[in-house]
């Protein structure tokens, strides 16, 4: 009982986290589950059956919002279901560890990309170019499918990234698309491994802990997003590419325990100071445009 506990708070705050900065979810269940000896397939299954309501629930919370550009998920859901069936079928034949460091190398740059990209705004709003095409979007849902039912998380962490690197959806939008589009690609996710593992593979009670406490954290990480500026929100959310996969590289090259977390550490630190500096130059600006607003005393 206390280990569903645990996992229904987990289950909460990888929500919010997901919820606000569109990755996450996946990637901190499944670690915790891995961590307490669950095999990787169950617990990316566990993971994908949970977030049926979880992402159900954060795109109706996303779309009252206005989150949401529903031509983007349209286009990405079909491929992201595919990709996530075909990966969750062939989980067992995969060995997607060795191809973890590879990928983390391609998000840590992506994410480096997003955050150079949003701190050049320099308290700006970002301009937006024309949405992204069928083209772009089609093979990143695949591959973001495959990845996410391989590796348990990577819909977010692979959709999120390439689309706020693009340019082409102001980043509440990317979210809110991307958590979005996520219902449909947790479903091929969970049919796939209904088929590989069969109904007793399921926990079905982890799944179950997951669940309730994503539900709860669904609405208030849509309504964050609504309101935190779009240049913080995308140093925060590349930040957090380049802090979680830079630990992924790190312990694939064998360093130790204690470099990795120094290392970690820094990079946090980093990160959180270019959070701070986009939230004054953010507040800076509002400040400048206000007093242009005001008339000028006689």
């Amino acid at each position: 009982m206390r280990k569903l506990i645990v996992l229904g708070l987990v289950g909460l705050m990888a929500q919010l986290v997901d919820g606000s900065l569109g990755m996450a979810y996946g990637v901190t269940s499944s670690t915790l589950l891995l961590a307490t000896g669950v095999a990787p397939a169950a617990a990316s299954a566990a993971v994908h059956f949970s977030e049926i309501g979880t992402t159900l629930v954060s795109g109706m919370s996303h779309h009252k919002l206005g989150n949401v550009d529903w031509r983007t998920v349209g286009i990405l859901a079909v491929p992201g279901f595919a990709g996530a069936f075909a990966g969750a079928t062939l989980l067992s034949n995969i060995d997607g560890e060795s191809a973890e460091p590879w990928v983390a190398g391609l998000l840590l740059l992506l994410g480096g990309h997003v955050i150079v990209r949003f701190l050049a705004l320099n308290g700006r709003r970002p301009r937006i170019k024309a949405h992204p095409s069928p083209l772009f979007l089609a093979p990143m849902g695949v591959v973001a499918g495959t990845m996410d039912a391989i590796g348990g998380g990577g819909w977010g962490p692979v959709g999120t990234t390439s689309l706020l690197s693009s340019g082409r959806l102001e980043p509440r939008k990317v979210i809110g698309s991307i958590d979005t589009s996520e219902f449909v690609v947790a479903i091929g996710g969970s049919l796939g491994f209904l088929f590989a593992l069969g109904s007793q593979g399921i926990l079905w009670g982890y799944a179950g802990a997951l669940l309730i406490g994503g539900v709860i954290a669904a609405p208030i990480a849509a309504w964050l997003v609504s309101r935190i500026p779009a240049a913080v929100l995308g140093v925060a959310a590349g930040g957090l590419i380049v802090v979680t996969n830079a630990k992924t590289i790190l312990e694939a090259v064998g360093l130790g325990q204690s470099p990795v977390l120094l290392a970690s550490g820094a990079l946090a630190a980093l990160w959180i100071a270019g959070i701070v500096w986009a939230v004054r130059r953010h507040r800076a600006g509002i400040a400048v445009v206000i007093e242009e607003r005001e008339p000028v005393a006689a």
